[in-house]
């Protein structure tokens, strides 16, 4: 059996980008695209990806697998979730997000780049659902 590192090797075929010091690899899968990120520990987006990105809040979903790793998520209406792998992950773009610890967290992705949100009928933006009163 391979050891959970493999999740961090180089991958035959995919192509690799480093941007804000998460690790980006991908391949074409029909029209779609699955990547592998690699979020070091102490990443938090406002601080890495905010300054390249220029918005307040990161607006990508994530739709995936968190094979590794944990994070915290913040939405902008105060909504947290915590993620802890094995999961599968659906984060709504609006959000700010961090790893937890001291290990790197590894999320598979799927993704339609420009599509996401259409493609896999996610919200736009994230919103507080407030659950129906009991009576």
């Amino acid at each position: 059996m391979d050891s959970p590192e493999t999740l961090l090797a180089p991958m035959t075929g995919a192509e690799h980008r480093l941007v804000g010091g998460v690790q980006l690899d991908f391949v074409k899968a029909g029209d779609a695209r699955v990547k592998r990120m690699i979020y070091p520990p102490g990443f938090k987006w406002s601080t890495h990806m905010k300054p390249i990105v220029g918005t307040d809040l990161c607006m990508h979903a994530h739709l995936g697998f968190l094979a590794k790793g944990r994070l915290h998520i913040v939405y902008a209406d105060g909504i947290t979730e915590d993620l802890i792998a094995p999961q599968v992950v659906a984060i709504e773009p609006g959000h700010d997000g961090w790893v937890v610890g001291e290990e790197p967290a590894v999320l598979i992705e799927f993704d339609f780049e420009k599509e996401t949100l259409s493609r896999l009928g996610m919200d736009t933006f994230h919103h507080h659902r407030l659950l129906p009163k009991a009576e």
